[in-house]
């Protein structure tokens, strides 16, 4: 996957057109928060965007109501979670481009001509929002934000990626791209696995820092920090096995590879003619060796997926072609 960080020029803005308005798909997926998704529909009109969709995720509150006065088309999900409105939305969207962003007033719509640039100038599939760099006064609790920071250093190193910003809700993408993507997640997850998913489907992937906001007082964050936080660092665990086997198997190969070491202390400190010497060697050298039979299958298994990704460059190719 191609990664850039895009910056626009201050002295020469970017500015989408009215025709590419009409080609855009405005995707929003809510649950409960009434009041900040009126304003939010209103600047995306007032901006003049035709096509506004609010994914509604069975909201208890007057979601519906407020959105479709503010001139969305709104639709109620057929399951529960954030994943599974957005799969449900994309396979719905006739529109060329679609943008997507979170619901309860953290992602300036303002910012939307930014976003959109690389991709209607046909550098970039995917564009992520990234609101670390700009981020607001209350935007993160401490906490949050250093999980951010930990949950997005882990992607990094496991995709060796340059993203710095996975858990963003503000992205902006081709329909035809995101139709690529084997999307299954029906959580919070399914942010993270779109990135995945564009990595192991070589598509290109743009970066460019849009700010971020404190959410409204009356709106309540639905991402369980710990919770969550704990099913994304296990996505990532897990899809890496697929773009980089090196990473997974050897993160797995660490543990034997530790109670190898732990065993060989255990003969030095026991002594050679003990009993639990003896078989702490035997163990010591059974630990390295599954250690060292995970680090080849990492290796082995790395050029297969190269292999793989080269193989569906190639098939994308001829298929534009």
């Amino acid at each position: 996957m191609n990664t850039e960080n895009t910056k626009t020029d201050p002295e020469m803005p970017f500015r989408l057109t009215e025709e590419d308005k009409k080609n855009i798909c405005i995707l929003l997926p809510v649950l409960n928060e009434e009041a900040a998704i009126g304003p939010v529909i209103k600047e995306f009109r007032d901006m003049g965007f035709p096509n506004i969709l609010v994914m509604d995720g069975n909201s208890r509150d007057r979601t519906r109501e407020v959105s479709e006065e503010a001139g969305a088309r709104v639709l109620v999900q057929s399951g529960k979670g954030k994943g599974q409105a957005m799969i449900e939305a994309f396979s719905l969207i006739r529109e060329k481009y679609i943008v997507m962003l979170d619901g309860d007033g953290t992602n300036p719509p303002s910012q939307v001509d930014m976003v959109m640039e690389p991709i209607i100038k046909g550098k970039a599939d995917h564009v992520i929002g990234n609101r670390l760099e700009k981020r607001h006064p209350g935007a993160f609790t401490k906490l949050n934000y250093f999980g951010n920071r930990m949950m997005n250093r882990f992607y990094r190193f496991g995709f060796r990626s340059d993203i710095r910003d996975t858990l963003t809700g503000y992205h902006a993408f081709t329909t035809e791209s995101i139709r690529e993507l084997n999307l299954t997640q029906h959580g919070f997850v399914i942010e993270t696995e779109m990135i995945a998913e564009c990595h192991m489907k070589q598509q290109r992937v743009a970066e460019v820092n849009t700010d971020y906001y404190p959410r409204e007082i009356e709106v309540k964050t639905k991402l369980n920090p710990i919770v969550d936080g704990g099913r994304i660092i296990l996505a990532i665990f897990r899809y890496s096995k697929y773009y980089n086997p090196r990473f997974y198997f050897g993160i797995w190969g660490l543990l034997p590879l530790s109670l190898s070491v732990l065993t060989g202390l255990i003969h030095g400190i026991a002594g050679p003619s003990s009993f639990l010497s003896v078989h702490s060697v035997y163990a010591s050298m059974f630990f390295l060796l599954a250690a060292l039979l995970l680090f080849l299958t990492g290796a082995a298994k790395d050029v297969d997926a190269v292999l793989y990704r080269e193989t569906y460059q190639d098939l994308r190719k001829m298929k534009k072609e």
